[in-house]
Parts: structure tokens; C-alpha cells; sequence
């Protein structure tokens, strides 16, 4: 029995001198190196743009609409049909337009007529004022109907030349009216493409203060793009650049174009928006749109390149350290297990990849991020 504890206590004894022996090597092995998250100096195309959306919209866009009242008659038309300059669109009852035109024509004609009498009446006083003349001159009439004669033709002259005038106002309305008769057929006054039909047959159109609208078309062949830059990037654009941009509908495909202008001040100019807002100036351009593919404010996600290179060397943009005065940035290189710190000189950076112009080489790399401990491996046996 005595040997059989004794023989326990020296195992136990054993046991314990394994644990504390394992706990001193545990705690006095040297620290494994630090695993870092890097990435390789590598070649790729790199671009550097300025990030904006915009909207699509026809470089010519007209409402058409009504200038005189009445029932839309007939339209001529349908969405999406594609019309010529002087095509007729819709017409407008003519009815109150063409009993006005009457009224003036009827005006007219009286005033003409008032003309022809007050012509007869000069003819007549002017022949009066002639026998007067002569029987004063052998005193067979009074000098009082000489001078009433003389008054009635001065009278009758300045009568006619009233008149005149009313035919000149009386023409003037029958133009007036001819025109809106003229206006109840509306005309298409341009090229384009019906994109909205805003009155349907049979609606009555009041043109009191604006002309109602009828119909929208637009020029679709070509279309303009108003991409909203911020204030913190539009001092780096300027027209002349080269832009692209994608739509929602093939986001693999871009289209390019030309920086055309860009708007002096924000549209948050004519609002009454508060000034803590994001002000945003709009780029315009123009693109080519032969097959309608770009439709009426479709979204565009607009890019305007500020520099590009083929097959740069280039480093995650994650790399880049603090950035001294000459212009360079600290870079951190992991070489045999070791850090080294190098002066890198970037060129293009789009935030995601930045050019190396100089300090680093291919295939080097770099640290991009800290080490973590679920990094460090686990402690050998």
C-alpha cells in the first residue's frame, strides 16, 4: 500500500514538473514575426477622374402649345412618331376664330364704305366752295357762305383722313384674326420626335395668360448631359476634357464625349435652399445618339478623365503614408521579414490604385495594412 502512494506522488511529482516546464517555454519562447497584409508592386492601366452624375436630356426640347382657345379637334399624332419641320400636329376647332376674321372683315368693309361717302361729300363741297368763290367774286353771295362752304370741305378732309385711320386699325384686326384662324392649325416647328402628349381629343384649351401645351417633341438624335459637380472637384475640370459616361440599362458600355462648358453657378442659385447645402455646378456635353439608345432623363454616371496611363507600375492607394514637403510619400516595404520605409514619388491616384513614378520595383511589396493577433500564427508544440 506504502509503495503504491509513494508511486502515485512521484508521478503527480512528474506531471507537475511537465506543466511548469511547458508554462517557462511558453512564456520565455521569442515573439514570432508579425503578419502583415501586403500587396505586390504591379503593372496595370490606371485612370484618375472626376466623379459626377447627370442627366440626359435632348439637345432641342419644345412645348408646343396653343395661343388661341377652343376644343382640340384632332390630333394628328401619336407618341413616339417622328415628325418634319411645317408638319401639321393637331388642329383646333376654328370656329370662334373664324366668325372674329368675319367681324373684322365686316368692320372693314364698313369703314370702307364710310370712306366712299365722305369722298362724295368733298367731291361736293369742294365744287360748293368753287360757286361761292366765283359768286363772291361778282358780289352775288355773302362773304358768311363763302366761309361756310370753306369750313364744310376742311371739316370733310380731316372726317376723311378719321376714317383712314379706321381702315388702317380695321385691317390691322383683320391680320390679327386671320393669325389666330391660322394658329387653330398647329404646326410642327422643328424636326423631332413626339416624347409626350399632353392634351388628348376633345379637351378645350384656354390660352388667357400662357400658351396650354399640347404636345412635347424633341430633337432625340443628339442629347446633352448635365453631369452635377461638386464644389471640391470643379476647380480641377475645364472644358475640352474627356468625359464618358454608362446608363443603368448596359452599364458595360460607355459613351464619350467632350467637356462642352461649364455652368458659371449652381442651379441652387434660383432656389431658395438653405446654404449648408452640397452645392454642385453642372458640366454640359453633347453625345452622338443615332439609334435613340439614350432616352430623356435617363441617370448617367459621368466620368471626366483627369489623366491616364497604360500598364503603370502602381501600388494600392492604401499604401500611400504621410505625405512630405517635397511633394513624396512614405511607403512601407517588407523585405526578408523586415520593414523598410521608403520616399515614393506617386503620379495618378484614383483613391482605389496610385501610380509609382519612382522608389519602389515590380514584384516588391508593400504593407497595406497592420498586423491583427487572429494574424499571428499559433504557438509551436
Amino acid at each position: 500500500m506504502k509503495l503504491k502512494k509513494r508511486g502515485t506522488r512521484i508521478v503527480l511529482a512528474v506531471l507537475v514538473l511537465i506543466v511548469v516546464a511547458l508554462l517557462v517555454w511558453y512564456f520565455k519562447r521569442p515573439a514570432p514575426p508579425p503578419q502583415y497584409l501586403t500587396a505586390p508592386v504591379a503593372r496595370m492601366d490606371i485612370e484618375e477622374a472626376v466623379l459626377a452624375s447627370g442627366t440626359l436630356e435632348p439637345i432641342t426640347q419644345v412645348s408646343v402649345g396653343a395661343q388661341v382657345n377652343g376644343q382640340l379637334k384632332a390630333l394628328k399624332v401619336k407618341l413616339g412618331d417622328s415628325v418634319k419641320k411645317g408638319q401639321l400636329l393637331a388642329e383646333i376647332d376654328p370656329a370662334i376664330q373664324q366668325n372674329d376674321l368675319r367681324n373684322a372683315q365686316a368692320g372693314l368693309q364698313n369703314v370702307e364704305a364710310q370712306r366712299r361717302a365722305k369722298e362724295a361729300l368733298l367731291r361736293q363741297y369742294d365744287l360748293a366752295l368753287k360757286r361761292q368763290q366765283q359768286m363772291i367774286a361778282s358780289d352775288a353771295s355773302p362773304r358768311a357762305d363763302l366761309e361756310s362752304a370753306q369750313a364744310q370741305l376742311d371739316s370733310t378732309r380731316a372726317e376723311l383722313a378719321a376714317v383712314d385711320a379706321q381702315i388702317a386699325q380695321s385691317r390691322v384686326q383683320v391680320d390679327t384674326a386671320q393669325t389666330n384662324l391660322g394658329y387653330t392649325r398647329i404646326m410642327a416647328p422643328m424636326d423631332g420626335e413626339i416624347i409626350s402628349v399632353v392634351t388628348k381629343e376633345g379637351q378645350t384649351v384656354v390660352s388667357a395668360q400662357s400658351a396650354p401645351t399640347i404636345l412635347i417633341m424633341a430633337n432625340l438624335d443628339t442629347m446633352t448631359i448635365k453631369a452635377q459637380i461638386s464644389e471640391a472637384d470643379v476647380v480641377r475640370v475645364k472644358a475640352g476634357q474627356t468625359v464618358y459616361f454608362t446608363i443603368l440599362g448596359v452599364p458595360e458600355r460607355r459613351f464619350y464625349a467632350r467637356l462642352r462648358a461649364i455652368e458659371p453657378a449652381p442651379e441652387s442659385i434660383n432656389s431658395s435652399s438653405s446654404s449648408s447645402s452640397a452645392v454642385y455646378y453642372n458640366g454640359l456635353f453633347d453625345v452622338a445618339n443615332p439609334n435613340h439608345v439614350l432616352r430623356t432623363s435617363m441617370t448617367a454616371q459621368v466620368s471626366i478623365v483627369q489623366g491616364e496611363a497604360k500598364q503603370a507600375l502602381t501600388v494600392p492607394a492604401a499604401a500611400l503614408g504621410l505625405r512630405g514637403k517635397d511633394g513624396r510619400y512614405e511607403v512601407r516595404v517588407l523585405k526578408n521579414g523586415k520593414v523598410e520605409t521608403r520616399q515614393v514619388k506617386a503620379g495618378l491616384n484614383n483613391n482605389v490604385n496610385a501610380q509609382v513614378l519612382a522608389g519602389l520595383a515590380g514584384g516588391e511589396q508593400v504593407i497595406i495594412g497592420e498586423p491583427v493577433a487572429g494574424m499571428m500564427p499559433p504557438p509551436g508544440p
